[in-house]
């Protein structure tokens, strides 16, 4: 089947089989290995990238079912190539990666919680991640670099939103 997906802000076209995971379409028809294929019965949560801005799992939809919407990948999140985040930034800092393979699933898991929720309480961190595992960190960092995350991009949008006020005021 041809589909045309918008992955990234990017229509990607492709000739897939219809029983294609979206997970095995990204990676090896899109060459977008940033989602990883964990347990692959959508538990662990390495497969997770953003559909229309919500965490889903690629690997337990068919890639013909995303046509349509907006999917993003942890490829997408940076703002530059070889440029991070305020989220991918913050996981540095606090070392809340380690292995790294539960990384990108964490980080668009923290994106979509922040973009509903600016002023998440540390019980909502925990509800958001609490379907993607990791082995390694305890969550402890992961947790804590998420809080720095909302910290920051809270600054950052009322800086904005002066700057705004403040232009509104001259025009």
């Amino acid at each position: 089947m041809k589909v045309a997906l918008n992955i990234n802000g990017e229509t990607r076209t492709a000739d897939l089989e219809p029983r294609k995971t979206l997970l095995d379409a990204l990676r090896e028809d899109f060459g977008l290995v940033g989602t990883r294929a964990g347990c692959e019965h959508g538990v662990c949560g390495a497969c997770s990238v953003l559909i229309d801005g919500a965490p889903a799992r690629a690997c337990l939809l068919f890639a013909v079912q995303a046509d349509g919407y907006v999917i993003t990948t942890i490829e997408g999140v940076a703002p530059a190539p070889g440029e991070l985040n305020v989220v991918q930034d913050a996981f540095c800092e606090t070392h809340g990666l380690q292995c790294g393979y539960c990384t990108p699933g964490m980080i668009l898991t923290a994106h979509a919680l922040l973009a509903r929720n600016p002023h998440p309480t540390r019980h909502d961190i925990v509800q958001a991640i609490s379907g993607n595992l990791c082995r390694c960190t305890g969550y402890g960092q992961i947790v804590e670099a998420i809080e720095r995350a909302a910290e920051r991009l809270r600054v950052v949008n009322a800086q904005e939103a002066a700057g705004h006020a403040n232009e509104e005021e001259r025009g």
